[in-house]
């Protein structure tokens, strides 16, 4: 079954910079067209979205609040998926969560999430 395992998570200080990595298994990226998606929470609100990339092709789409800042990569080799995050602000601050859809498939896969706290 789908087994995704996100890290790099932390502490940073606004306008500093972290990756954040999705380690999947269960799938190959090569072969299968799932789409790798980050969603992030804060407490009290619902699950936003933050950006998604295809495995085939890895044609990629982000949210406008991280538009310029944040880029979501993948890596076939290591069937791994990553979330460049720069300029980071306050707001910022959230658990990310990785989850992976099957194209044909309504059911995603979750990760147990990473917290990412921007502070002073």
């Amino acid at each position: 079954q789908v087994q995704l395992v996100e890290s790099g998570g932390g502490l940073v200080q606004p306008g500093g910079s972290l990756r954040l990595s999705c380690a999947a298994s269960g799938f190959t990226f090569d072969t299968e067209n799932y789409f790798m998606t980050w969603y992030r929470q804060t407490p009290g609100k619902e699950r936003e979205f933050v950006a998604s990339i295809r495995t085939r092709d890895g044609s990629a789409s982000s949210a406008d609040s991280v538009k310029g800042r944040f880029t979501i990569t993948k890596d076939n080799a290591k069937n791994t998926v990553y979330l460049q995050m720069t300029s980071l602000k306050p707001e910022d601050t959230a658990v990310y969560y990785c989850a992976a859809r099957w194209r044909f498939s309504s059911k995603e896969d979750w990760g147990q999430g990473t917290q990412v706290t921007v502070s002073t």
